[in-house]
């Protein structure tokens, strides 16, 4: 199964239980649930976030449209997981509920999905990876002979020298032969 699926199906079961669990959750204390859904939207962005920083941290291949797809599949799975358990769980919502859920509620739960994802990838990749151990311990091995510095010339390099080459005219200026 392609990596963006399981990673996509996955964050839609975890938005279509806690939807689920929320619009339940109404049904018994209407007006007594914001603490409860700040918390409910907390795990959730956090697990979008652990999950994406361990892709990083793992150096697993072409993480950031993994979890691009990954967040439109969880959004539309989320909204039909959502009106799927509320109507058989919670007050039999029809398939009217459907049009809302996989337009604005896809939308929320792709972003809820994706920001944390993307802002795991950049912590993920900034940690170090252990290193494997090695199976035997590497050899040390002499370093190399430094190499001898060469003695420095006693004329410097613009002056005459006695190999044959023509000087500079006073001047100071070499002279083209015509």
């Amino acid at each position: 199964m392609r990596p963006w699926l399981t990673r996509g199906l996955g964050m839609a079961v975890l938005h279509g239980i806690a939807d689920t669990a929320l619009a339940k959750a109404a049904v018994y204390h209407p007006t007594g649930l914001l603490t409860v859904r700040i918390v409910v939207i907390a795990l959730l962005v956090g697990a979008a976030a652990l999950w994406g920083a361990l892709d990083a941290w793992l150096r697993r291949e072409d993480a950031g449209r993994t979890w691009l797809l990954a967040s439109l599949v969880a959004g539309w799975g989320s909204g039909v997981l959502y009106v799927i358990g509320r109507g058989i769980l919670v007050d039999q919502a029809g398939t009217a509920e459907l049009r809302p859920a996989l337009t604005g509620g896809a939308a929320f739960t792709a972003l809820l999905v994706l920001i944390p994802a993307g802002l795991g990838l950049l912590v993920g990749a900034r940690l170090n990876k252990a290193q494997p151990e090695e199976a035997e311990p590497e050899e040390e091995r002499p370093s190399p002979t430094p190499r001898r510095r060469r003695t420095p010339s006693p004329t410097p390099r613009g002056a005459s020298s006695v190999s044959g080459r023509a000087a500079r005219p006073a001047g100071g200026r070499a002279t083209r032969r015509r």
